[in-house]
């Protein structure tokens, strides 16, 4: 189905967005890339660097707890609870299934659960290369487990409830959607999806527009791939790729909400994603947010398109639950 391709104004950055993009050059300078260091020193770097993301956090309650996982370890849960809270948004962190964690997105976290009015579970997933697939989808599912089993921090939380990702992390929230779907277990009523990696093609409009970024790169999200999934055979199935699951799988999803940046490798999954799901005759929302980069999301400190994004991704969940 067609769908409107950005004009080349939405390509070039905002002026806010230029003047970060210039910020953030200096104060990196010298840092190196994570995806060219080994994995725990890329992790440091990603935890440094996204300080600058998370001071001045908007007043709420967090819990921190521990949900058991049956591989005998256990994962590192934060609920962010604003007041008069109601439902529950489960998000999912990015990071390109190898780096982040729930205090690299605890503002970008904070800002959905204000927007929304409903309270946001955070947590440590299990990180590539270390753990790859299927490990950091089997922590979520067994996330989502503790949420339908009525977690004694979680019980109060009320329903509706959603999944919720960002970046790799919204790769793992619709794979997490099809794995529940194949098992004919509880669905969430709801998924908002942000800027997400849905299929490991390389040669999209996107990935060849922004191939050099700024910020992600193809080479970056190359990285990613290996480090996650090092079986090219594996990617082309849905839990790895949901763009490849099949158009009833896809028809059976609870609705989404989605999200891309224009200036991002990664725009073409998610604008291939929605003319599929369009041809099939849905109508989840979708918005595109010209002159920013991917992870635009996490700068709400400093960019007005974020908080914009955090605002409309409320909305939606709100739209979409009845809540």
């Amino acid at each position: 189905m067609t769908l409107p391709e950005p004009t080349p104004s939405d390509l070039i950055p905002s002026e806010r967005m230029q003047w970060l993009l210039e910020k953030l050059a200096m104060e990196d300078a010298g840092l190196g890339d994570p995806t060219q260091l080994s994995p725990v020193e890329g992790r440091a770097l990603a935890e440094q660097t996204n300080q600058r993301w998370n001071t001045d956090l908007p007043e709420m309650t967090s819990t921190d707890f521990a949900v058991p996982a049956s591989e005998g370890h256990t994962i590192e849960c934060r609920l962010l609870s604003p007041s008069n809270a109601n439902g529950l948004i489960m998000f999912i962190h990015g990071g390109g299934w190898a780096l982040c964690s729930r205090d690299t997105h605890e503002r970008a976290a904070r800002l959905l659960g204000l927007e929304s009015g409903a309270h946001v579970l955070t947590f440590d997933y299990r990180l590539a290369p270390e753990a790859p697939y299927p490990d950091g989808l089997k922590d979520c599912l067994t996330v989502w487990e503790a949420i339908l089993g009525g977690h004694d921090k979680l019980r109060d939380c009320g329903r509706p409830s959603a999944v919720a990702g960002d970046s790799a992390g919204a790769n793992l929230a619709l794979s997490l959607l099809l794995s529940l779907q194949t098992d004919g277990k509880t669905l969430p009523d709801a998924a908002l999806l942000f800027y997400g990696v849905y299929d490991a093609n390389f040669q999209t409009v996107s990935y060849c527009d922004q191939r050099d970024g700024p910020g992600l790169t193809r080479e970056k999200m190359k990285r990613y791939w290996d480090w996650y999934v090092a079986k090219t055979d594996l990617r082309s199935t849905p839990l790895v790729s949901p763009m490849q699951a099949s158009d009833a799988q896809l028809l059976a999803l609870p609705p989404l909400f989605l999200n891309a940046a224009a200036i991002d490798p990664l725009r073409s999954d998610t604008e291939n994603l929605v003319r599929r799901l369009r041809s099939l005759g849905r109508t989840d929302p979708y918005i595109l947010y010209p002159g920013v980069v991917h992870g635009f999301m996490q700068m709400s400190l400093e960019l007005p398109e974020a908080r914009l994004a955090a605002t409309e991704a409320g909305r939606a969940f709100r739209e979409l639950t009845g809540n």
